[in-house]
């Protein structure tokens, strides 16, 4: 026999599902949240100054000032390795990672958190992840930067280094652009400068990664 439901309590029936299903839906992979960088003009000492900056292949080897200094990194690195586990659950492909974030981040004058915080929002994570805009990798870099600032080749952009390298740098950039308003900034980057929902979104998620002490 089947049965019949007033509209209230169809309405009820439709949130248990939906309460049901919630936690099953969060844990399929998430598509990539990039928006799309927006191509624009570059004057030339732009961008030979960034072609400069992406052309460095210096492997991420970081130098420190004190033995103290050497310590914050590692218990960074400690800290960070183990709340990235969920994500990446090899231990050697987690610490290059963040090695190599921490190294890009202090390079390109951008806090690690930040970082973190956009890859999250980004790619959750993922090497290999691509945007229906066609932005790639960890940090969902567009194809022009590669032909910009690089040497042509977006496949590259898969590389983790490039990746991390190109994303940290083109966000250096728009910061210089907006004059330090990592409000604005984050929008660019995002291809959406002036809404909230971006940014918003990469601040919440870089508080996460923030060290305890901060």
């Amino acid at each position: 026999m089947s049965e019949t439901l007033s509209p209230v309590g169809r309405e009820r029936r439709r949130l248990t599902v939906a309460g049901l299903l919630s936690p099953a839906v969060s844990l399929l992979p998430q598509p990539a949240r990039a928006g799309a960088q927006v191509e624009e003009p570059l004057a030339d000492s732009v961008r030979g100054a960034l072609s400069a900056a992406i052309a460095n292949s210096a492997p991420p080897k970081p130098a420190f000032d004190s033995t103290e200094a050497r310590l914050v990194y590692l218990r960074w690195l400690g800290a960070m390795s183990t709340r990235l586990q969920r994500r990446k659950s090899e231990h050697m492909t987690r610490v290059e990672f963040l090695e190599t974030l921490w190294y890009e981040s202090k390079r390109a004058g951008l806090e690690p958190a930040l970082v973190l915080g956009l890859v999250q929002v980004e790619s959750g994570f993922r090497k290999y992840a691509i945007s229906s805009a066609g932005a790639r990798g960890y940090m969902q870099v567009m194809p022009f930067w590669a032909r910009l600032i690089g040497d042509g080749d977006p496949t590259r952009l898969f590389h983790m280094q490039t990746n991390l390298r190109f994303g940290c740098v083109i966000m250096r950039h728009y910061l210089d652009v907006e004059r330090g308003d990592l409000f604005m900034a984050l929008g660019r980057y995002n291809g959406s400068r002036g809404r909230a929902e971006y940014p918003n979104a990469v601040l919440g998620a870089r508080r996460a990664w923030l060290p305890a002490e901060a």
